[in-house]
């Protein structure tokens, strides 16, 4: 089957009020030529789910964001995402704000479709003590260990860019981390990847990660598609164009023109 279309048909599949999870990492390998074509559609209202970067500060700055949960909000080379913080100072999103290893916990109950799963990460920290919806379980065997109930996060999309891909949706990443990109296309009703390049066969080691085809619904060639985040080992962050993004972020109409500049590029 061939899944190939470009990065606007694909996101036509996204609805206002989904829950969509972004994979890559803070300003690592992140769906950016996918995020730009949801920023010219009239989607909005959404839950988004994310180890976040540039991807939540974009979709926040637009105003389509209702929820925003994560692990973290970070560019990377600069700490804290701008438009995520003042969204969140602001009290203009509602933010649900787990430890990485309950990020990765809840998505892994998701794409094992059960209703939550235990893990200690979490416990004895304020997470616990800031969200009361949190429960705990006790272990049913002899150590009755207390273990934290993480919830599922069940997406109904999920956006990834990956280094390969082919037609039939297999992708491969050929950077030292594949990140928890598996983990979000598992948890997803619909996957939509976007990829360096399409290949039409493999050259690549037996164990190279990636996600099978079963799990990717829609795959779009983007190439230089994770910029201006990193996308190693193709290309590195543009420092300078994500310096500006912070930059521009402090003043409305600086703002507005880099915007206009990135969404024309």
């Amino acid at each position: 089957m061939d899944k190939r279309c470009t990065a606007d048909e694909a996101v036509s599949r996204l609805r206002s009020g989904m829950t969509v999870g972004v994979g890559g990492w803070g300003s690592r390998r992140k769906p950016m030529a996918l995020v730009k074509a949801l920023l010219r559609t009239d989607v909005t209202n959404l839950t988004v789910v994310s180890y976040a970067g540039p991807d939540v500060g974009l979709l926040l700055a637009a105003g389509r964001v209702r929820k925003v949960v994560y692990g973290f909000a970070s560019l990377d080379s600069i700490p804290l995402e701008p438009h995520f913080r003042r969204a969140r100072q602001a009290g203009a999103v509602e933010a649900v704000e787990w430890d990485e290893g309950m990020l990765q916990t809840g998505l892994r109950a998701a794409a094992q479709r059960v209703p939550f799963l235990p893990t200690r990460a979490g416990l004895g920290s304020d997470v616990v003590r800031f969200d009361p919806t949190l429960r705990t379980v006790t272990s049913p065997y002899a150590d009755g260990e207390e273990l934290l109930a993480v919830p599922a996060l069940p997406l109904d999309a999920a956006l990834i860019h990956a280094h390969r891909a082919d037609a039939r949706g297999n992708c491969r990443f050929l950077g030292v981390d594949p990140y928890f990109d598996l983990l979000f296309a598992r948890a997803a009703e619909t996957t939509i990847v976007s990829c360096e390049r399409l290949v039409e066969g493999w050259d690549l080691p037996l164990h190279t990660p990636g996600i099978a085809r079963p799990w990717v619904h829609a795959v779009v060639e983007a190439r230089g598609g994770a910029g201006f985040t990193s996308c190693d080992p193709d290309y590195g962050r543009d420092e300078a164009t994500q310096e500006a993004y912070a930059v521009a972020a402090k003043d409305p109409d600086a703002w507005a023109r880099w915007y206009a500049d990135w969404m024309e590029a």
